[in-house]
């Protein structure tokens, strides 16, 4: 916790590829798992409604994901739409546009800055979800955020991807706002 502003100055003083600097931004802002972030397809975003939606085809657990986007989250997409929004691929690698950037490109873009051995793209999850729990955010809609699926089938039922929608929203824009202000702001 008492690095994280550290690393998000880190990052978004990043010099090296600006797509590489907005894929670690909105990983740490969604903290989604980072080959579902690497994966993103410009389709996938509802920007008037602040919502990305990544397909269960796309997904680990394989059920569709519905991520609330901050302000914060939807200024880096529209950041990258710039550089890249004519192609269907988010987050493309340098040599084809085609393709997305690879799974060691935000690992070593981390390196770069100075954090090996300290951070990993797939560490912000924990960071988020340790963060999120100690500010007493609902820990369902944590899970939920995280793309954890239930187990048991019936409190499954209950927990619908949908389900703590406005709690995701809520926190998604206090975890923006913390990571932006490098302290914790008022809730």
């Amino acid at each position: 916790r008492d690095q994280l502003p550290g690393l998000v100055r880190a990052i978004n003083g990043y010099e090296g590829n600006p797509i590489t600097k907005y894929a670690l931004q909105l990983l740490m802002l969604t903290f989604v798992r980072p080959g579902e972030l690497r994966g993103a397809r410009w389709e996938e975003f509802d920007i008037d409604n602040a919502l990305w939606r990544i397909p269960e085809e796309r997904m680990k657990m394989g059920s569709e994901h519905i991520v609330p986007l901050s302000r914060q989250a939807l200024d880096v997409v529209e950041k990258v739409r710039a550089l890249s929004g004519g192609g269907e691929v988010v987050f493309h690698g340098e040599q084809r546009r085609s393709k997305p950037i690879s799974a060691n490109t935000m690992t070593f873009a981390l390196y770069r800055l100075g954090y090996k051995d300290r951070a990993t793209p797939h560490g912000f999850r924990a960071t988020a979800s340790s963060i999120l729990n100690e500010e007493g955010f609902n820990a369902d809609a944590i899970e939920r955020q995280l793309s954890h699926v239930d187990r048991n089938k019936v409190r499954s039922s209950y927990t619908h991807h949908a389900k703590f929608l406005d709690d995701r929203r809520e926190m998604m824009q206090w975890w923006a706002d913390y990571c932006h202000l490098g302290r914790d702001p008022t809730r």
